[in-house]
């Protein structure tokens, strides 16, 4: 019934937005949030295991996440409010290693965006509240978490932080270390637990 349509993000390969057809009339709408077959024709073929949402007010800055020996894919998206969200390429060997990619989610675009295996992930709430769903495939493993630091210098992420926005990070989010650490946490032969 509910087609996708697929767009591909830049030269950043497996990184997708999907867009839901939408069935509207004056009652509403509805539209297919997930159907595997259309997904796994668009070359999504995966099973995912755990659902999750958050909800967080304007300004906050979740991220940059990865877990480390249990990587997750993600399919993301926004059912209230708006938020930009971020995908940087951490698998090793490739051709856009280091490279991010951010597309912005709303309640109103209703677009989704995947991001497979071996990328760090985060988002920022432009709206003044923002409820955040995302289907993972692998379950939350809480002492495997990674991450890197939000605003590295070397990724440049270009967060659209306006003039009268008040950033709000968690603890843990203030503390993660930078993008040259963990490349040089990996090279280290301790570097399956960096």
């Amino acid at each position: 019934m509910g087609k996708i349509k697929v767009t591909t993000c830049g030269d950043i390969e497996g990184l997708k937005v999907i867009e839901p057809t939408v069935f509207g009339d004056s009652r509403g709408y509805f539209m297919e949030t997930y159907n595997y077959n259309d997904f796994c024709e668009a070359g999504i073929d995966v099973t995912f295991v755990q659902d999750n949402q958050s909800s967080s007010r304007h300004g906050v800055l979740r991220g940059l996440h990865f877990q480390i020996n249990y990587p997750q894919d993600k399919l993301v998206r926004v059912v209230s409010g708006e938020v930009f969200d971020v995908a940087v390429d951490l698998r090793p060997g490739s051709k856009t290693y280091g490279k991010w990619y951010g597309v912005l989610l709303s309640a109103e675009n209703k677009k989704q965006f995947f991001i497979p295996k071996g990328f760090a992930h985060g988002f920022l709430v432009l709206s003044d509240i923002a409820e955040f769903t995302y289907k993972c495939s692998d379950f939350y493993h809480p002492n495997d978490e990674g991450g890197i630091i939000y605003n590295d210098p070397d990724l440049a992420v270009e967060w659209p932080v306006g003039e009268e926005m008040e950033l709000v990070l968690s603890d843990k989010d203030t503390k993660w270390g930078t993008f040259a650490e963990y490349n040089r946490a990996k090279e280290s032969p301790a570097g399956d637990n960096a």
